[in-house]
């Protein structure tokens, strides 16, 4: 499918023609031309999803047709004015479905189980989206809230600077030099081996837990303003700087609401598909398959 858009900086009717990657009938099958077109005039408040735009071979077009089909473009051509998509879109359906019919009853056997893939893919999409609307509530967000955060005591945070070297060797004499003055910021935008380099090693605020236990007990150990003695790490030898500490408050509810919704939808699911299981009938076969039955194309080949 193609879309003609004005060119940058020419008059809107000299058109420019653009790909566009349409993920619906056989991709890339055939090359379509949609011309900007005027402003679409049919507005009547009893216009619905229903309603029919074209008739091809018997099979109706509908609004609904159109629309979930503009939902399929890339973003950025879903950006256009519907009045530049509308001929072209509905040209794209009417060939889309005169192509369709022309097959007749000879459907390849990959296509009509892409087709049967496709509907439970898409039914169980809209079962799942249904389900997650009903559960992702205020009400369970502030649950769930107040069961992690509720009773939660302040935690200690940490700010702190290193800088990483491969040896021990070099580390010690980081140390030293430390000890006689040297600026911290400046040796490590020096000598560090780290990403944090460059702004004098400085690694921000964390908690614990979120640095390698090497770390964090050298860091814990530090008073604000103490430099540590060399650390291994995985990472090689630091010497470390703790700048100052904090005790943190439990984070707003905002600030955890995408968490949260996370953690309520992947419940739900999970939930309603062990419920959803217990109530199906499964039948599987005693018969042991071979995975690389998987890569068998012959299988599906008319």
């Amino acid at each position: 499918m193609r879309l003609s858009t004005p060119r940058e900086g020419a008059a809107s009717e000299e058109p420019v023609t653009m790909p566009i990657t349409y993920k619906s009938w056989a991709a890339g099958l055939v090359a379509l031309t949609m011309a900007a077109s005027g402003p679409v005039l049919a507005q009547d408040d009893a216009v619905t999803a229903d309603t029919v735009v074209a008739t091809v071979g018997g099979a109706d077009i509908t609004l609904g047709h159109m629309i979930v089909a503009r939902n399929t473009l890339p973003p950025q051509y879903q950006q256009l004015d519907p009045a530049t998509l509308w001929d072209g879109l509905l040209d794209q359906l009417v060939q889309q479905n005169a192509m369709a019919q022309s097959l007749g009853e000879d459907v390849s056997k990959a296509t009509q189980l892409s087709i049967d893939n496709a509907v439970s893919g898409l039914l169980a999409g809209e079962a799942i989206g249904k389900l997650l609307q009903a559960a992702v509530t205020e009400e369970a967000l502030q649950a769930a809230y107040d069961a992690r955060f509720a009773e939660a005591e302040p935690t200690p945070e940490y700010h702190a600077a290193h800088i990483l070297v491969e040896t021990e060797d070099e580390a010690k004499a980081l140390r030293e030099a430390l000890d006689g003055g040297a600026d911290f910021a400046e040796l490590a935008k020096e000598k560090s081996t780290g990403p944090t380099g460059p702004n004098g090693g400085d690694l921000g605020w964390f908690g614990l837990g979120m640095m390698v236990p090497e770390f964090e007990t050298a860091v814990v150990a530090l008073e604000p303003g103490q430099v540590s003695d060399p650390v291994q790490t995985q990472f090689g030898w630091h010497v470390v700087k703790l700048i100052e500490t904090r005790m943190a408050e439990p984070p707003a509810l905002d600030e955890v609401r995408g968490e949260l919704a996370a953690e309520i939808e992947n419940a739900a699911v999970q939930e309603t598909l062990d419920k959803v299981l217990a109530e199906t009938e499964v039948v599987k076969p005693e018969t042991e398959f071979d995975p690389a039955l998987l890569n068998n194309l012959d299988l599906v080949a008319d």
